[in-house]
């Protein structure tokens, strides 16, 4: 590794360590061949949905008296609504993919993995947030491109760091059609809750779930991360 790789990396674990405020050594993540990680996602995404069979029911006819009475007492009901910033908090061990982004190390559940894609040509719209790169066309689906090193750090986004960046996959977030370009795929690991520090659910920055204690790297909390896309928000505004 050269200095400027080397130097590259300090700042972004310096800058890992302020947003998550836990001190821990690094470990070296031993690294997975590309090609079996895409093996894996390839498996996933063509895997066979199972749906469940739907039963027939005749129309009921209900009269505005009862339909009133229905109204009231579902609004009776204390029903609680999900918290949407609730963070993920698994209870049983989970596997996880690891990936890389301007040397920063980052990781999502493999549940929440909506597939990987080698990354092509990607068309840009305007009118969109600077870290939205464009569609990617994959088949016949649109894939919206998040410029992930300007979304997640954009305080040490320069022209420099841009132009060292070199994005080949698109790490899809669940069945949103939001990808995360990244530089490289490190591994898949299996996780214990226990391996995590855990972030508070009214922490200032939602989308991440907590820190991985051994590597040192960031756990993506992949809902919190789409609702923040889906509102055009990026890492610090909310």
């Amino acid at each position: 590794m050269n200095s400027g790789n080397f130097a590259k990396e300090e700042l972004v674990e310096e800058y890992l360590s302020s947003l998550l405020t836990e001190e821990t050594s690094v470990d070296t993540v031993q690294q997975d061949s590309v090609a079996k990680l895409l093996e894996s996602a390839k498996l996933s995404e063509h895997s066979a949905a199972i749906e469940s069979p739907v039963a027939e029911t005749q129309p009921v006819e209900i009269s505005a008296k009862e339909s009133v009475a229905k109204v009231e007492i579902k609004e009776a009901i204390d029903t609680p609504k999900l918290d949407t910033r609730q963070a993920l908090r698994p209870t049983a061990e989970f596997q996880a993919l690891f990936f890389k982004v301007a040397g920063l190390t980052l990781a999502l559940p493999l549940t929440e993995l909506g597939g990987i894609h080698k990354i092509e040509k990607i068309g840009p719209l305007f009118g969109k947030p600077d870290w939205f790169m464009g569609v990617m066309l994959h088949r016949e689906d649109n894939l919206s491109v998040v410029d992930t090193a300007k979304w997640v750090m954009p305080e040490k986004y320069d022209e420099k760091l841009a132009e060292s960046l070199k994005y080949q996959y698109l790490i899809m977030l669940d069945d949103s059609g939001w990808g995360l370009a990244c530089e490289s795929l490190v591994t898949t690991s299996t996780l214990l809750p226990d391996d995590v520090k855990w972030r508070d659910a009214n922490s200032k920055r939602p989308w991440l779930a907590g820190m991985v204690k051994e590597k040192m790297c960031a756990l993506v909390n992949v809902k919190q991360l789409i609702e923040l896309l889906n509102q055009g928000l990026g890492s610090n505004d909310k």
